[in-house]
């Protein structure tokens, strides 16, 4: 990747937006590189909590595996987001997996050199408290959809949450930039793979999704909100309508952006 457009992504980034440039050439300079692959993981539940990353392209998967055996999908992170919260809360072990699901480059740093970092530059700290808050507020809302809300309210949430951090305008609708298979919506969701697949073949038949080989396109946003009860998450199709048309294999040709801003347009 060429090293100004790395820069311009690293100061997109949740971890290192509002940095000077001067401080992000420094804090690049001590970052390493990964490109990751999927399946490959960058870190496995229980590893030694040595190093954080900051995704520049591509999309990562946190999962926790249960004591049965059940694996759990905790959320999905893409550019300009941060994997590796056990460094930044000072834990001493990764409480869970992350693997790519797409090819994907990332910036890490050690453990010792993330805490030089923050207390080189207080501003990287603001934003990992900040961070760590948006995590943990996300954390108690899907708590609370567990234990309040039915499956179908719980499916159109986490499709819409789904759409606002990785949606794409495709000339059928807009396509979660990831492959989704019904069974990892159901793991996101708390529900069984026949209750996630009959959900979402019935919303296919009413023309508010489209899906097909680990792809989920949603159609209709507003009724996807009406269903989920929360209308502040009707507006992701206006969120959606300003981001450029890209056609997708499978779904028309495929065109793509190196632009900046588009790739980490999706947070």
């Amino acid at each position: 990747m060429d090293s100004h457009l790395e820069l311009d992504l690293l100061g997109q980034t949740e971890l290192f937006r509002d940095i000077s440039p001067e401080a992000l050439k420094e804090i690049r300079s001590l970052a390493f590189a990964k490109h990751v692959q999927p399946p490959d993981a960058i870190f496995h539940q229980g590893d030694p909590a040595a190093a954080c990353y900051t995704i520049l392209s591509g999309n990562l998967r946190a999962t926790q595996t249960t004591l049965d055996g059940d694996q759990i999908i905790i959320r999905y992170l893409g550019p300009g987001q941060f994997a590796g919260y056990a460094v930044l809360g000072g834990d001493e072990h990764h409480p869970g997996t992350v693997s790519a699901v797409s090819e994907s480059y990332l910036l890490g740093w050690s453990r010792a050199t993330m805490r030089q970092i923050m207390a080189r530059y207080p501003e990287v700290a603001v934003n990992a408290v900040a961070v760590m808050g948006r995590r943990y507020h996300e954390m108690q809302l899907r708590l609370r959809e567990l234990t309040t809300q039915g499956v179908e309210q719980r499916i159109a949430h986490t499709l819409l949450r789904l759409v606002r951090q990785a949606g794409r305008r495709t000339d059928r609708g807009i396509e979660i930039a990831f492959p989704l298979s019904r069974q990892d919506l159901a793991e996101m969701t708390g529900t069984t793979l026949h209750t996630a697949s009959r959900t979402l073949s019935a919303w296919e038949s009413r023309g508010f999704v489209a899906s097909g080989r680990r792809k989920v396109i949603v159609r209709m946003t507003r009724e996807l909100a009406a269903i989920a009860g929360d209308e502040s998450l009707s507006d992701a199709h206006d969120l959606i309508e300003s981001r450029p048309l890209i056609p997708r294999p499978g779904f028309g040709a495929t065109r793509s952006s190196g632009n900046a801003s588009e790739q980490l347009g999706k947070g």
